[in-house]
């Protein structure tokens, strides 16, 4: 797997629609063609895609080719990102502590009259 495959597989919505259904369970080429509303010709172009980038394995069973995902890319990517989530919860959590400051204590409810 090469870092511009993985990227190039997740780059394509159909094809992070078919991963999504994977996280769940593993499926066959056909649960997957019926879940993404896909032609089985255009869903298996897809599939290809994906297990050349190193995010799915297939195996063989009777008849059909159910598809699973491989984590190991999943979690390759999810290191790679770590550094960058870490800049972004830092900021947020900052822009979150000059919110409380600047925001003015909530209105208190007027008394009632007498």
């Amino acid at each position: 797997m090469s870092d511009a495959s993985l990227w190039t597989a997740l780059a394509d919505p159909h094809r992070r629609a078919i991963v999504a259904l994977l996280l769940e369970r593993p499926r066959s080429v056909g649960e997957i063609v019926a879940a993404c509303g896909l032609s089985q010709p255009s869903t298996s172009k897809h599939l290809k895609v994906l297990k050349e980038a190193g995010l799915v394995r297939v195996r063989q069973d009777a008849q059909r080719r159910v598809y699973a995902l491989d984590p190991a890319p999943i979690a390759e990517l999810d290191a790679w990102l770590a550094p960058y989530r870490a800049l972004w919860n830092g900021s947020l959590d900052a822009l979150g502590r000059r919110l409380d400051e600047t925001t003015p204590n909530a209105p208190e409810e007027p008394s009632p009259k007498d």
